[in-house]
């Protein structure tokens, strides 16, 4: 039995014998839960709303985070026995891992700016160079603020709203404790070798996936790939966001979001 994670809870506008499932929350690397603080109270007209910290990161900062397999195990055990699965960025990678694991618990599953496999391969697969990677993790070394500051920038660049949700990003995070460096670490060696896309054809349930247009992380040429690997999931391409659309456009992410969990 792993530890069980620290979480937060938006309570739905629904009334309380409403049968809808709690929709759950997975945030991305350097980050924390706080990132969702704006778009989780729209999303929680529908639904309850559970905001979980990575192992390592955020409110569990003192639970690190070592394989993408204990990962899993730390979040599902910490988790009711049915819910809905969102997953942003490395949050995306560990939310269907999880889906595959526990088919029977994710009724439903959202991908957003994320990949079954970050890494680019020359002619093969669109993703972030591995030099990218690497020289954050020798920064990593040095100064851990500044290399997750940097990352953060990344995220937003491309967006037309880029300044402006950088700084969303760093106030939203800003709140909750500061990652374990040990954690970082292993994040960051999970975007480099966790490779899924054998994978995701056999994720069971039905399946969104949110992209930017202008991400740079998870760029658009690498979609229809991904779409090839798992047909049967559902795409939505948003035209004028980056790689964190809950920030640069929370009303049209959640709306999006909404309409998918309804026709499930």
């Amino acid at each position: 039995m792993s530890t069980a994670l620290k979480q937060r809870i938006i309570r739905s506008e629904l009334p309380s014998d409403s049968n809808a499932e709690p929709l759950v929350m997975l945030h991305g690397w350097g980050l924390n839960s706080g990132v969702f603080d704006q778009v989780a109270p729209l999303l929680a007209q529908s639904n309850d709303v559970i905001l979980i910290d990575l192992p390592g990161f955020g409110d569990n900062a003192d639970v690190t985070l070592t394989t993408l397999e204990n990962a899993v195990e730390h979040i599902y055990d910490s988790l009711p026995t049915r819910f809905s699965l969102l997953g942003w960025s490395l949050g995306g990678l560990i939310a269907q891992k999880l889906a595959l694991t526990y088919p029977e618990s994710v009724s439903s599953l959202i991908c957003t700016a994320t990949t079954p496999y970050f890494m680019a391969q020359e002619h093969e697969w669109f993703g972030i160079e591995s030099k990218v990677l690497q020289q954050f993790e020798t920064q990593l070394a040095n100064n851990y603020q500044k290399t997750v500051q940097r990352f953060l920038a990344i995220q937003a660049m491309g967006s037309v709203s880029a300044k402006a949700d950088m700084q969303e990003l760093k106030k939203a995070i800003a709140h909750y404790p500061a990652p374990c460096e040990e954690s970082l670490l292993h994040g960051l060696r999970l975007l480099q070798t966790v490779d899924l896309r054998n994978e995701i054809q056999q994720i069971q349930c039905p399946t969104l996936r949110i992209y930017g247009r202008l991400d740079s992380l998870v760029p658009y040429k690498a979609v229809t790939k991904i779409e090839a690997l798992q047909p049967r999931a559902t795409t939505i391409m948003l035209q004028h966001v980056s790689h964190a659309p809950f920030i640069s456009d929370k009303e049209l992410f959640a709306r999006t979001i909404m309409e998918f969990m309804e026709r499930c």
